[in-house]
């Protein structure tokens, strides 16, 4: 049976020298990447986010995690779309998962300061990630400024605010910067799908000229309950739902055309 949530909060801030209160403050990834720089001690730290507050950012965080694991042979799908969206039981899991690695590989005769280590990321000697992605700086900013409120101080005396207000005066330079960002990283997300596309429609317009050819040598073949025949009907077949584009209609129809 994994540790409790408590056990697992207890145990990070301990090690990481951190005050994060939620399990799911960990899908920031944030956390994950000093909990396995506390083994390996080569995670570049300064590019880890622990201020992070978009979904670009988090997978950011997670980009370098994905890294180490790959490096070091880490034989674990990290599910990164579950993660980032900060619920509890999913980081829960992995969250257990890691203690347990972390506990089979963990080396005591090699000190750690995970301050000193976290200090190039700009972050805080405590630190305390977001329960969910803000898109902007501003939102981060009322959040901060409602929760200062409640401790009796003025919103404008946080580090967000601060921030938040600089950003706003300054056109939003962050703000667009993070979107554009995200932007970039979309369109690479895009482009990587049409070439994958390209590349199984090339497949399948081969096997259908082979089909033609062999049924053209063989007329047989091409009979209704022949080989060529069922192939044809499983590379013309749509989903329901699906509707073909107008003017496309004798492109795919099975019937009226011998080409895909």
């Amino acid at each position: 049976m994994g540790s409790s949530r408590h056990d697992l909060l207890a145990w990070l801030n301990d090690l990481l020298q951190l005050n994060v209160t939620k399990v799911e403050h960990c899908g920031t990834g944030a956390v994950y990447c000093q909990i396995y720089d506390s083994l390996y001690q080569d995670l570049p730290m300064s590019k880890v986010k622990f201020n992070a507050n978009t979904d670009y950012e988090y997978r950011a965080n997670f980009t370098i995690l994905q890294s180490c694991f790959t490096r070091h042979e880490i034989d674990k799908i990290i599910p990164v779309q579950a993660l980032v969206r900060c619920k509890m039981q999913d980081n829960l899991e992995f969250l257990q998962w890691t203690r347990q690695y972390w506990d089979n590989n963990f080396d005591d005769s090699r000190p750690y300061d995970p301050i000193a280590r976290r200090k190039g990321s700009g972050a805080p000697a405590t630190t305390k990630p977001p329960a969910a992605p803000k898109p902007l700086a501003v939102t981060s900013a009322r959040t901060s400024g409602a929760g200062a409120a409640r401790r009796g101080r003025s919103p404008a005396t946080t580090p967000a605010a601060r921030s938040a207000s600089r950003t706003v005066g300054g056109s939003g330079g962050a703000a667009s910067s993070a979107l554009k960002a995200e932007n970039d990283y979309l369109k690479e997300t895009v482009t990587g799908l049409e070439r994958e596309r390209d590349f199984y429609f090339s497949k399948l317009r081969d096997i259908e000229l082979l089909i033609q050819q062999a049924a053209e040598a063989d007329p047989k073949l091409d009979e209704e309950d022949g080989i060529t025949k069922n192939i044809q009907t499983i590379l013309y077949s749509t989903e329901d739902g699906f509707e073909i584009p107008e003017g496309e209609v004798g492109v795919v129809a099975q019937d009226d055309l011998e080409t895909f």
